[in-house]
C-alpha cells in the first residue's frame, strides 16, 4: 500500500503542506548485510523474488523449490526476514491509521471519483467488467497517465505497467490523455512499461518481469487488460475447467502479492458471458467470467454498461467499504471524463 507522508515546509513565512509518497518495500540487497551470499540472492531473483517482503510472504515449500536453495538456507532466510517484516497482529486503531494514508488514483471523472471515494485504491485489486465498448480499456489508458501525477492532483507520482492480452493498447491515446492533463506526452509514454501477452503461461511470466522492474523504480499501477481472455481460450470445455480456475487463481495470487509488496494499484478488466439462468427481460443478464476465484481475489468489483451516446454507467458490484451505487461518466478521445447531458 502506498502511503503519504505530510512534511511541512516554510514558504514566505507561511506553513505550506507538501505530500510525498513513501515506498514500503525492502530490496534483497538488505539480506547481504545479514550474511546471505550474492549468488543465493541471484538465484532468488531469477525465481521471481525481488524484495524482502516476497521472501517473508512465501511459504517454506515454495522457497525450497528454488533451484540451488537448500532447506537449511530457507530456514535461515525465514529467520532473518521475520525480524525485518512485520507479520504479527496490530490493533484496529493502527489499521485505521494505515488506511488514512492510502493513496487513490483519479479516474479522470469527478462523479466516478466520488463513487469510488477518491478513485482507484492502491495496495489492492480492482476489477472492472462489462460488455464491449463500455469504456474498460479507456479507463485503463486514463489511469496509466493519472497515476504519474502528483498526489495533490489525484495521482501517486509513479510509473505504470500495462499487460495487454487482447491487442487493444494504443500509445497514441496516452499522448492525447497526457495533453489533456498538461503533461509532456513523451515523458508520459516513457513512464509506461508495456508488454503483449500471447498465452496464459506468458501472462504469468510477465508478472515475474514486472516484479523485477518494480523493485528498481517507483511504480503506482499494474493494468491487465484483460485478465481472463487468454485463460478462456487456452483452457476449453468442462474437462479443463478446474485446471483453468487453478491457473487463474495462481495468477491472481501473484497480482495480490505484487499489490501488497509494492503498494501499487492493480486494475483488471474482465469479460462477461450471457447468463443462461438470468431472465431475458432482466436489466443486465450478463455475468463476469472467472467465477468465485476472481470474485474472492478482487477487493473492489465494478460493472460498466452503456448509457446514452458517449455516456457510460459504473455500478459498485462488490466492495468491502463502498455502498452499492451508480455514477455516470463519458468516454472521449482524451480518455475518461465527466458525463455529457
Amino acid at each position: 500500500m502506498m502511503e503519504v507522508e505530510q512534511p511541512y515546509v516554510e514558504e514566505q513565512g507561511e506553513a505550506v503542506e507538501e505530500m510525498e509518497v513513501t515506498v514500503g518495500y525492502q530490496t534483497l540487497d538488505c539480506l547481504a548485510e545479514h550474511g546471505i551470499a550474492a549468488n543465493d540472492l541471484q538465484k532468488l531473483q531469477d525465481a521471481g523474488y525481488h524484495t524482502v517482503e516476497s521472501i517473508a510472504h512465501a511459504t517454506t515449500r515454495k522457497l525450497s523449490e528454488v533451484k540451488g536453495i537448500s532447506e537449511a538456507k530457507v530456514t535461515k532466510l525465514k529467520d532473518i526476514v521475520k525480524s525485518m517484516v512485520a507479520m504479527d497482529f496490530k490493533t484496529a486503531a493502527d489499521a485505521l491509521e494505515d488506511r488514512k494514508s492510502l493513496v487513490t488514483l483519479t479516474t479522470g471523472s469527478v462523479e466516478l471519483d466520488k463513487l469510488l471515494e477518491g478513485g482507484i485504491e492502491t495496495g489492492s485489486i480492482t476489477e472492472v467488467f462489462g460488455e464491449f465498448r463500455t469504456g474498460k480499456t479507456q479507463l485503463c489508458h486514463t489511469l496509466c497517465v493519472t497515476c504519474q501525477m502528483s498526489v495533490t492532483e489525484g495521482g501517486a507520482e509513479g510509473k505504470a505497467i500495462y499487460i495487454d492480452t487482447e491487442g487493444t493498447f494504443r500509445p497514441k491515446r496516452l499522448e492525447e490523455i497526457a495533453e489533456r492533463f498538461g503533461m509532456d506526452p513523451a515523458v508520459a509514454l516513457e513512464n509506461v512499461a508495456y508488454a503483449r501477452a500471447h498465452n496464459s503461461e506468458h501472462q504469468m511470466e510477465l508478472l515475474k518481469m514486472a516484479a523485477a522492474i518494480m523493485s528498481q523504480d517507483r511504480y503506482a499501477l499494474i493494468v491487465v487488460d484483460s485478465a481472463t481472455a487468454l485463460f478462456r481460450t487456452d483452457y476449453t470445455g468442462r474437462g479443463e475447467l478446474s485446471e483453468r480456475q487453478m491457473q487463474l487463481g495462481q495468477f491472481l495470487r501473484q497480482l495480490t502479492r505484487l499489490a501488497e509488496e509494492f503498494g501499487v494499484a492493480v486494475f483488471l478488466t474482465n469479460q462477461v458471458v450471457a447468463n443462461p439462468d438470468g431472465m431475458s427481460f432482466a436489466k443486465d443478464s450478463t455475468k463476469p467470467i472467472g467465477g468465485n476465484i476472481i470474485a474472492h481475489a478482487c477487493t473492489t468489483r465494478l460493472r460498466l454498461r452503456k448509457g446514452r451516446g458517449e455516456n457510460r454507467i459504473c455500478t459498485i458490484f462488490d466492495s468491502p467499504t463502498l455502498p452499492e451505487a451508480d455514477a455516470q461518466f463519458a468516454v472521449s478521445s482524451k480518455g475518461v471524463c465527466d458525463a455529457t447531458e
